[in-house]
C-alpha cells in the first residue's frame, strides 16, 4: 500500500505508517534531510492539485493520503510566538474530498476538526501519548474519512518527560543524569530519535499513526475491493 505524506516534516507520521505497512513518499515546501523515505520538496497542496485525472502522481498512484498542514496558526501554544503561516486546513480537506481515496488530515489542538464521528458525517479523534503507554502527553487531532475511535482514555496520572518545564526535564535529569540534553531521551521516548531537537518539537509520536495506519489499512482494502467490484 503506498501512502502520500503532505506537509511530511520530518517523518514522525511517515515512520508510524510504516509500522502500519505503508511504503511511504513525502512531499514538504521546506528540505527534510532526515526524512527517512522517498521525498519530494515542493508546495504540498499544489503538489497534491497537480495530480493526474486518473488520480496518480508522475505515474504513481497512491492507495492513501495523509496531510499535516502548518499547525502554527491553530496552535494554542504556539500562535502568540511564530510568525504568520497559511491556514490551510480547509484547503486541504475540499481538496481531499475530491479524491476516491482514504485520507487523514493530522493538526494540533485548537485545529478545527473533528474529535468524534459526527452528525454531517465527519470522523475524528484526539490521540495522547498516554494512550500508548508513552510518557509524553502530547496531543494531536485526526480527521479521517472513516470512523476510527481512540484506543482508551487520556490518563495524565504519570509523571511526563519534557524537557520544555522545569518539572518535566527535572525528571528526566533524575532517570537518566545530566550527561546529554534532556531532549534527546524525550526525542527516544517519543519515537522519534533520528529527529533534531527543532523537528521533533512538532512531531507526532509514530505510536499514534500507527494506531490510525491500522484503521486506515483496512479502509484501504475495503475501498479496493468496492472498487473492483464496481469494474
Amino acid at each position: 500500500m503506498k501512502l502520500l505524506d503532505l506537509f511530511c516534516g520530518a517523518g514522525g507520521c511517515a515512520w508510524g505508517y510504516r509500522m502500519a505497512g505503508f511504503e511511504i513518499v513525502g512531499v514538504d515546501i521546506e528540505p527534510q534531510p532526515n526524512y527517512p523515505f522517498a521525498f519530494h520538496q515542493g508546495d504540498a497542496l499544489e503538489f497534491f492539485r497537480r495530480r493526474s485525472a486518473r488520480g496518480d502522481f508522475a505515474g504513481v498512484r497512491f492507495d492513501a493520503i495523509h496531510a499535516s498542514p502548518p499547525c502554527q496558526m491553530y496552535s494554542r501554544a504556539l500562535k502568540h510566538l511564530s510568525a504568520p503561516q497559511p491556514m490551510l486546513i480547509g484547503a486541504m480537506r475540499v481538496a481531499l474530498r475530491e479524491t476516491d481515496v482514504p485520507w487523514v488530515i493530522e493538526n494540533v489542538e485548537g485545529a478545527p476538526l473533528p474529535t468524534q464521528s459526527t452528525l454531517d458525517g465527519r470522523h475524528g479523534v484526539e490521540l495522547c501519548g498516554s494512550m500508548f503507554g508513552l510518557p509524553i502527553f502530547r496531543h494531536r487531532l485526526f480527521e479521517t474519512s472513516f470512523p476510527v475511535e481512540a484506543p482508551g482514555g487520556c490518563s495524565h496520572k504519570g509523571l511526563a518527560m519534557n524537557p520544555h518545564n522545569e518539572p518535566g526535564r527535572q525528571r528526566i535529569y533524575d532517570a537518566y543524569g545530566h550527561g546529554q540534553h534532556p531532549e534527546a531521551p524525550w526525542r527516544e521516548a517519543m519515537g522519534v530519535a533520528w529527529m533534531e531537537r527543532y523537528e521533533a518539537r512538532e512531531a507526532v509520536p509514530p505510536a499514534f499513526t500507527a494506531y490510525i495506519g491500522r484503521y486506515l489499512a483496512h479502509e484501504v482494502r475495503r475501498t479496493s475491493t468496492l472498487r473492483k467490484a464496481a469494474a
